[in-house]
């Protein structure tokens, strides 16, 4: 996997990149990333990359001809670019999963300022939001992205690890526990000490289902739930009083 990340900061991705998985990707050939700073590419004096924007208003817009020109100096036939935008679709593990398994070359635009001349659209193939909220910058949703996806890619980590993780099979996570089994006499539940492998997985299978119906039951998606965790949602609901 190959990544290009477009920025105006490129330190702020140089010092994430520095550190835990995605070093270690780095450093086993498991991905492939550069870094292209967008103020390389103007023509303009004090590589200006931005002007007010026509017709008034506050704030700062990045202009077209540096943006597309970083994009079409690292773009092949087999990119696929992406532009970090409040406007785009919110970014979850199954976006995640579908850009780990179907792209080799994912170009991430960071959006800037107050915004972007909005012909930049026509040379972008997705925008992508990790939230109904608003940053100074892209570089933060840029490094959510390239986390997400290459954590899930073959050989970063174990298989095992993030197949169990939260989101996964559209719950979230079980509670997990380690030593001491008795913290200021809060006890790790026994069925985990016990060594019963069947009944384990269905305390996990439970914990999971009972999360996410406290946390996020719009998570909820029955046909993806096996046979324990659909008749533990039943109760669930009838002790709520939901039909």
């Amino acid at each position: 996997m190959k990544y290009s990340i477009l920025t105006l900061f490129p330190n702020i991705i140089k010092s994430y990149i520095s550190e835990s998985i995605i070093k270690k990707a780095l450093e086993r050939d498991k991905i492939e990333l550069e870094i292209v700073d967008i103020r390389e590419f103007t023509d303009l004096s004090h590589n200006q990359v931005d002007e007010y924007q026509f017709g008034g208003g506050r704030g700062m817009v990045l202009m077209c001809d540096p943006v597309v020109k970083a994009i079409e100096s690292v773009k092949s036939k087999n990119s696929i670019v992406v532009l970090t935008s409040p406007q785009g679709k919110t970014w979850n593990q199954e976006i995640a999963k579908k850009f780990a398994r179907t792209y080799d070359h994912i170009i991430i635009v960071c959006g800037h300022y107050e915004g972007f001349d909005e012909r930049i659209l026509k040379y972008v193939d997705i925008e992508i939001s990790i939230g109904d909220y608003v940053l100074t910058g892209g570089e933060l949703p840029s490094l959510i992205m390239l986390d997400s996806i290459t954590r899930i890619l073959p050989g970063v980590i174990n298989t095992e690890s993030h197949e169990q993780e939260s989101f996964e099979n559209g719950l979230l996570d079980y509670p997990v526990y380690t030593k001491p089994h008795d913290y200021r006499g809060d006890k790790v539940p026994k069925v985990l000490l016990s060594g019963h492998h069947a009944n384990i997985q269905k305390w996990r299978d439970e914990q999971q289902l009972m999360s996410t119906f406290n946390k996020r039951p719009d998570l909820i998606d029955e046909s993806k739930l096996n046979k324990v965790q659909i008749e533990l949602l039943e109760n669930l609901r009838r002790s709520k009083g939901d039909k």
